[in-house]
């Protein structure tokens, strides 16, 4: 964008600091930057390249990223409904199954019609269609408990890996709909689901997703600690050779990567993402252990989604030219498209990114809509564009995202 704009952000910045009775010293300490870089971006001589600092900034001024990034037009969401599916799987969570299948008498489960059903939740879960996957645990998760008590001793430690993938799925879909506090307690039942079938591998896979519940909250210390804590924990086993340990592993290295880029620890970051690489190549073309996708795609894709965290966008685009997404799960894509297209924002290349943003909506448009990092980046762009295509006007009538003022 032009110096003009930088200027109007600079203005709006010191604007809002002062409103809120804060210094420039003090400012810089809240932002853990120096009293200089504060002055240099008011008086718009400095330039916020990157998503996370002027999403910090806009965290200490209380606003948000969208009314913060330019003086001119204001972006807002429109009034949105719920996502499809979230307050059904939340109210899936709250019901009392588990009370209901240990004092009623069942007969004796059918594992394969179980297994089946749970398969097609992940299948829901990929595609991101939350409705329907809704309203297939409303009837499989109750089913999947009366299982746990009614099943034989011999198909017990199955009944409750099964409960465990179940529990994954939903709270990998509770993560995506922005409900944090929902997806841990789907995310630490599937924990004990794991430990109770005497999986270790189940368990490590519950501390990825849990990992990720915490980088979708913001707590990033935390998902550092339940990556890297089960990281370490499987170094032995996949020092053995165990391919789907080292496979696990290296899905968890690259939480740790993400976790790292979160707090812009850059050294950190790279490092982790040196060390899945190498994993990555004892794994070969890839494993879906668990449904981490753990393989030298991936790494791929959280290269560039470290990359982009950590404002270094020029990478990220390198990055992006060498990677085929399309062997891996359409949330994996997604991902992946969105990542591409906040580093073209991050240049300001506004048609390069509408253009991912574009094709992120293609491949799965109910989880670019559930995804709030998508609305807000819908935003970003309407804000930094001066005359916004009618491309990119009707994503964003799509997303429910519109100019006011």
């Amino acid at each position: 964008m032009s110096a003009e704009y930088e200027q109007a952000l600079g203005r709006k910045i010191a604007l809002n600091r002062k409103r809120r009775g804060l210094s420039q010293k003090e400012f810089a300490r809240l932002l853990e930057r120096s009293e200089a870089w504060v002055s240099q971006v008011e008086r718009g001589v400095r330039r916020i390249d990157r998503m996370t600092v002027l999403e910090k900034v806009a965290d200490v001024l209380g606003l948000p990223v969208a009314e913060l990034a330019s003086e001119a037009p204001i972006v807002a969401s429109a009034a949105e409904t719920e996502p499809p599916g979230a307050g059904r799987l939340r109210e899936v969570l709250s019901a009392a199954h588990s009370l209901k299948a240990l004092l009623a008498e069942h007969e004796p489960p059918d594992v394969a019609a179980l297994r089946g059903d749970v398969e097609r939740a992940w299948a829901l879960t990929h595609a991101g269609d939350y409705a329907d996957l809704a309203e297939l645990l409303e009837d499989l998760v109750p089913r999947v408990e009366a299982a746990a008590r009614s099943a034989s001793e011999e198909d017990r430690p199955e009944v409750f890996r099964l409960a465990a993938a179940m529990y994954h799925a939903c709270g990998s879909a509770l993560a995506n709909l922005g409900e944090p506090d929902a997806a841990w307690v789907a995310v630490d039942r599937a924990v004990t689901a794991a430990e109770r079938a005497g999986d270790p591998l189940l368990m490590a896979a519950g501390e990825f997703r849990l990992s990720i519940v915490f980088l979708g909250a913001r707590r990033f210390s935390q998902a550092a600690q339940a990556s890297g804590s089960a990281a370490d924990a499987l170094q032995p086993l996949a020092g053995t050779g165990d391919t789907a340990a080292v496979a696990l592993r290296g899905a968890l290295t690259l939480q740790r990567a993400v976790a790292a880029a979160r707090v812009n620890d850059a050294d950190a970051a790279y490092g982790h993402l040196r060390d899945a690489r190498t994993m990555a190549e004892q794994v070969g073309e890839g494993r879906n252990d668990h449904h981490t996708e753990f393989g030298p795609t991936n790494v791929g894709l959280h290269e560039v989604a470290v990359a982009v965290d950590l404002g270094d966008a020029g990478v990220a685009l390198r990055a992006a030219e060498g990677i085929d997404p399309s062997g891996l799960s359409s949330e994996r894509q997604t991902r992946f498209h969105l990542d591409v297209a906040r580093a073209h924002a991050q240049r300001r290349q506004i048609p390069e990114a509408v253009s991912a943003l574009t094709a992120a909506r293609a491949v799965s448009p109910e989880m670019v809509r559930a995804l709030s990092m998508a609305t807000q980046l819908t935003s970003d762009l309407l804000t930094m564009s001066p005359q916004p295509s009618q491309q990119l006007r009707t994503l964003a009538a799509e997303m429910g995202v519109h100019e006011v003022g």
